[in-house]
């Protein structure tokens, strides 16, 4: 069975920065991994997609160049480095997984494994 536990999330002020990780288990090289984040009555929003191998990586526009995703395959972990955060970047970030059959999916419904959810709090 696919795990994934996120942690490293927090406090933080405008400007600063936080990483927050994921472990995850029951996965091999080729799946898709990525960082959604969701605030109360809102979508969860796709923010970072990792292909397998990382060859290619998305970012949504509201967190490029700011925001890196990242995967230590000797841990098997996968990482969100936040960067310049503003206050707007406060959600539950949540990381996702999909075994790849194409392109890396960017919404919430066609990944298949999620863990449980790490808060950020940017003031």
């Amino acid at each position: 069975d696919v795990q994934l536990v996120e942690s490293g999330g927090g406090s933080a002020q405008a400007g600063g920065s936080l990483r927050v990780s994921c472990a995850a288990s029951g996965i091999d090289s080729r799946y898709c991994m990525a960082w959604f984040r969701q605030v109360p009555g809102k979508e969860r929003e796709g923010i970072a997609v990792r292909y397998p191998g990382g060859f290619f990586t998305y970012y949504a526009d509201s967190v490029k160049g700011r925001f890196t995703i990242s995967r230590d395959s000797a841990k098997n972990t996968l990482y969100l480095q936040m960067n310049n955060l503003k206050p707007e970047d406060t959600a539950m970030y949540y990381c996702a997984t999909k075994l790849s059959s194409g392109p890396c999916p960017r919404d919430a419904p066609d990944y298949a494994n999620w863990g449980q959810g790490t808060q950020v709090t940017v003031s």
